[in-house]
């Protein structure tokens, strides 16, 4: 299961403004370079066609799936936070309950919302991925 954390208002290439909702994992234990165990969660972003109202009413709501990474063609991610530039060669995705992770991957460079979230992990050095 994933849930929904918050949304956010995009504009497409034709100008027009969409709504994402931001969904998350449960949580994960992962183990460090150094050896130690931190807490995180994946997240992701899904396009929708709801408006903001919509969007506001679906937070906490919980959908069958699951967040899977993605390899694809390495590109440069500012982290919001800081300005540093990392190099990422991964994405994630939403994957539907009952479905495997071939049949919701497409090809070519991931926009930027789709991993803003994980930017914050990668830049992390300590980190094993």
């Amino acid at each position: 299961m994933v849930r929904i954390i918050d949304y956010k208002q995009r504009v497409n290439s034709d100008n027009e403004k969409f709504f994402s909702l931001i969904i998350q994992s449960g949580l994960e234990m992962v183990k460090s370079k150094s050896g130690s165990y931190y807490a995180t969660a994946k997240r992701t972003s899904i396009t929708s066609t709801f408006d903001e109202e919509t969007c506001k009413s679906l937070l906490g709501s919980e959908i069958p799936g699951s967040i899977k990474k993605v390899e694809c063609e390495p590109y440069e991610y500012a982290i919001p936070e800081s300005g540093e530039i990392v190099n990422l060669s991964h994405r994630w995705v939403y994957v539907p309950e009952g479905e495997n992770l071939e049949e919701n991957v497409f090809e070519g460079k991931p926009e930027g919302h789709q991993i803003e979230e994980e930017a914050e992990v990668a830049a992390n050095d300590d980190v094993d991925y």
